[in-house]
């Protein structure tokens, strides 16, 4: 495929695995995922990526820090939210609701292998100590 071309909403709200990769580029990659109430993505940084991400489902708390230890903001975000996150900022995205978190992401560069599909979020941690991402 030459591109991505797809109802973006409907894939996301749809998904039923923590992260899977809809398409990869040499410079982007989109994600949709899925985090279940009360969960979330896990603390990280992306040292060479930016990250866009959008809600289409669900309320959460964006927390975005300069170290690993400290949370400097937070944010309460839900359905049609966007968010930026630059490389070199620590963050996550904690489910607040009492439903599924569904949200998609844009990675720039590419983040995750061509194809990924972390059923859970315990997939995707193995994975990213596997791979050293």
């Amino acid at each position: 495929m030459t591109g991505w071309v797809g109802d973006i909403e409907k894939r996301t709200v749809e998904n039923t695995t923590f992260r899977t990769v809809l398409f990869t580029g040499e410079h982007s990659q989109l994600t949709v995922m899925r985090i279940a109430a009360g969960n979330d993505i896990g603390g990280e940084i992306h040292p060479d990526h930016d990250q866009f991400l959008r809600i289409e489902q669900g309320r959460a708390r964006l927390e975005l820090g300069t170290s690993e230890d400290a949370v400097d903001e937070t944010h309460d975000v839900e359905d049609d939210w966007a968010f930026v996150v630059p490389a070199g900022v620590w963050h996550n995205v904690v489910n607040t609701g009492t439903d599924d978190l569904k949200l998609y992401s844009i990675y720039s560069p590419a983040h995750h292998p061509d194809r990924t599909v972390h059923e859970t979020k315990a997939d995707a941690e193995a994975a990213e100590r596997a791979h050293g991402a």
